[in-house]
Formats: structure tokens, C-alpha cells, sequence
């Protein structure tokens, strides 16, 4: 979910700095490359994925934010699915499918290439909807039939067997538009005998798991008698500082799920799902591999049914491991490998990529302890939570990690 069209997107939230719009090449699975395969504007079928696919996959954006070759990482990393974001309603209005507001799906050779592409080297996708960003079809259609013939279109277009429902700010503020999706997402698992469906919504640090609009929009479900794959939170830009409490937002999120829909503990925990953020967030939290871990530990000791992030555009290291303590769409804004975060959902999905990244090795703290009373300026480095800070200027009493005025220069022991 993701900025928020996260940072895309929350994510296209982090819209950002450098946004590239480019023609996706495939590299060595390219399906315009294959002999045999459908034209670009014709996707190719889909692999038969079981087990955790499709509740695996993490985001892309296909058009914007320097769009990653995906055969290099589906070889490097054994992923085999990839969540495409997002379909909007057309920038200037209507009820028609459009890739973020401005491509129209009706027309379309480039995300088809893409889905190709991942299809001929054995792997498939899902394709999201909403996101924070944009005008979405929940609000410009005028009711759940036509929301989902809209939504139909999509899923003809590319012969999707997944699709994801990502219903956050602004959007369910609208309860006419939270209908409609619901509505339309119902109407499409009627209609699509197997099709996967998704719900990600916003996750708050609170004890429920989700805010307000969350809990109104699992009321809707109720209401409507709709029942997704799952429900996933998307544990940051709120507060978190780390796994920890992503952790404990999704026991809250699976007590609101029993609460909610009268479900056992372990229903709750099947039909409940999270979504990350790899690295620096919106917000300026930190998210790295060991967080990554942690959560996946949790998720499948727990039965979860989706374990995704954003973004595979985000899964590679800026220029400097910290991008001078800017959040990017198209790094990670931490020190890492490339395909680091990408390699959890593949261990989630069943894969058996390289052994699981880790941390880069601790320097030594060589900098003095923080205090509280100290007075730092820019420059000054520190060492607090066995990581080194570098203060960007004059500083007293803002705890490292938590105000924007440090950099985390990365771990020490």
C-alpha cells in the first residue's frame, strides 16, 4: 500500500525526487524477446503459482520511479510474483481503467510487457488498485456494477488471477466510494471463479491495528457479506520505530478482525496480511533487513496470508547508504544489496533464494554516548542504540533515530 501511491507511494506519497517515467525492457526475460510469445498488447497466460504467491508480492510500479528489470531480480532473488501498482480513473475524470490516472488500460503494450515478461520466466502478477495518490474508480463510477466493470476490464485485459484492493486516505474518508469498492470487489470474486483478492489498508499504532476508516471499511465488508483472501495493515508512516511495534499493530489488527467478524484466533490470523515499507519511510522511520526478518518470523509463525512491501523500485541502495536522510521512490535510503528486501517475500513465497541478507557489519562505536543535555552542532557524531548519528546541525535533546537533525550513519558494537 503504499507512499501512500507510497512513496510512490505513502507511496506516491514519496513521489519523488527522481520519478523517471521509462519503456520497461525485461532484460533476458523480455517477452518481446521470445519467440512464441503474445504480442505486447496481448499478455501471455499466467503461470500456475500456488502456495503464498500472490500473497507474496511485493509492489511495482511499472511506469514511474526508475522501474527495476525484473529478470534480474527474479533470478537473483527466486521471486516469482510482483504486485503492479496503480489503477486509477482517468486524470480528467470517467470511469475507465487507467494505469496511475494517465494511462489508459484499453490501450496499453507497456505494463503487458512487463506481465510478459514475468510470465515467460515462470512467475505472475497481481495488479493494485487506489493507493494514496490519484483519483480512484470507487469515486467516478456510480455505483459497485459499474465500479467493477471497470475493474472487469483489467482483469480480461492482462487474465489476472490476483488483484489487489488498496483502500486507504483519502479514499475511505468516502463511504460512498468504500462501498462501491467493496461492492465491486465482491462482485468480482463472484464473477471470477479462484481470482485472489486482496484488501491493504492504512495501520496506526494504536491497539486496533487500524484507524477509524480502517475499522468503517471492514464494517462495509461485513455488511456486504465480503469476504477477501485477506486483510493487510501497512504498519508505517505513523510512529513506527521498527518491528517492534509493527508487531504489535498486527496483533491489534487480528484482534479487530476477530472482533469485527467473529472470526477464531486462527482465522483472524489466516485471513490477515502486512505490508511494508523497505528503508526510510515518508516520516523519516527506518525500516531495515532485521525489521524485514522479524516481521516475516512473525507472519509465518502466525499463519499470516500476505507479507508484501513497498517498493521493488525501492530495493536497491541510493548513492550514499543514507541518501543524506532523504526518503526516495527509487532507493532504499539505507545500506543493503541489491534485491535485499525482495528476498523476504521470496522466502515467504516458498522460494529457496540465497541465504537471507543481513545487516552489513557493525563498525565500532567509536563515537561518544548521546546525551540528553549535550549541545551538539552539525558534524558531531554520537552513538546511541549501538548506531553512530551525525548531527546536521546545532542539536539539544532530540533523541538520534527520531529527529530529522541526525543521520544514521548505520550499526556499531
Amino acid at each position: 500500500m503504499r507512499w501512500k501511491a507510497r512513496i510512490a507511494g505513502r507511496r506516491r506519497r514519496l513521489v519523488a525526487a527522481a520519478v523517471t517515467t521509462a519503456t520497461v525492457a525485461l532484460g533476458t526475460v523480455s517477452a518481446l524477446s521470445l519467440a512464441g510469445q503474445a504480442a505486447a498488447g496481448e499478455p501471455a497466460a499466467a503461470a500456475a503459482l500456488g502456495g503464498n504467491w500472490y500473497g507474496a508480492a511485493p509492489y511495482v510500479m511499472p511506469f514511474d520511479n526508475s522501474p527495476p528489470d525484473l529478470g534480474p531480480v527474479m533470478s537473483a532473488t527466486g521471486q516469482k510474483s510482483f504486485q503492479l501498482a496503480f489503477i486509477l480513473a482517468p486524470s480528467g475524470g470517467g470511469c475507465s481503467p487507467t494505469w496511475d490516472g494517465t494511462h489508459p488500460v484499453s490501450s496499453d503494450t507497456q505494463a503487458a510487457s512487463v506481465i510478459n515478461g514475468i510470465r515467460a520466466a515462470g512467475g505472475d502478477v497481481t495488479v493494485s488498485i487506489g493507493g494514496y495518490g490519484g483519483t480512484k474508480l470507487g469515486q467516478t463510477c456510480g455505483d459497485p456494477s459499474s465500479t467493477a466493470a471497470a475493474y472487469q476490464q483489467v482483469i480480461t485485459k492482462y487474465g489476472l488471477k490476483a488483484i489487489d484492493f488498496d483502500l486507504e486516505e483519502p479514499e475511505y474518508e468516502n463511504a460512498a466510494a468504500i462501498h462501491n469498492e467493496i461492492g465491486a470487489a465482491k462482485i468480482l470474486q463472484q464473477n471470477n471463479s479462484g481470482l485472489y483478492v486482496s484488501v491493504t489498508t492504512a495501520g496506526t499504532t494504536g491497539g486496533e491495528g487500524t484507524g477509524w476508516f480502517g475499522k468503517q471499511m471492514l464494517a462495509e465488508a461485513k455488511s456486504q457479506g465480503f469476504t477477501p483472501a485477506n486483510y493487510a495493515i501497512m504498519p508505517f508512516d505513523g510512529g513506527f520505530g521498527g518491528s517492534a511495534a509493527q508487531i504489535s499493530a498486527l496483533e491489534g489488527f487480528h484482534s479487530t478482525l476477530m472482533s469485527t467478524f467473529g472470526w477464531s484466533s486462527a482465522t483472524a490470523y489466516a485471513r490477515e496480511g502486512v505490508s511494508l515499507m523497505n528503508g526510510r519511510s515518508d516520516t523519516g522511520e527506518y525500516f531495515r533487513q532485521a525489521d524485514f526478518q522479524a516481521v516475516l518470523d512473525y507472519a509465518t509463525s502466525h499463519g499470516l496470508s500476505r507479507y508484501t512491501y513497498w517498493s521493488v523500485n525501492r530495493d536497491r541502495q541510493c548513492g550514499t547508504p543514507d541518501n543524506n536522510g532523504q526518503t526516495s521512490g527509487t532507493c532504499s535510503s539505507v545500506a543493503q544489496s541489491a534485491w535485499d528486501f525482495t528476498k523476504f517475500t521470496a522466502r515467504f513465497g516458498g522460494a529457496t533464494p540465497p541465504p537471507p541478507p543481513t545487516d552489513p557489519p557493525a563498525g565500532t562505536c567509536a563515537a561518544p554516548a548521546w546525551s540528553a543535555s549535550s549541545v551538539y552542532t552539525g558534524g558531531m557524531e554520537v552513538t546511541y542504540t549501538k548506531h553512530t548519528y551525525k548531527a546536521k546541525w546545532w542539536t539539544q535533546g532530540e533523541t538520534p533515530g527520531k529527529a530529522d537533525v541526525w543521520t544514521d550513519e548505520g550499526p556499531c558494537s
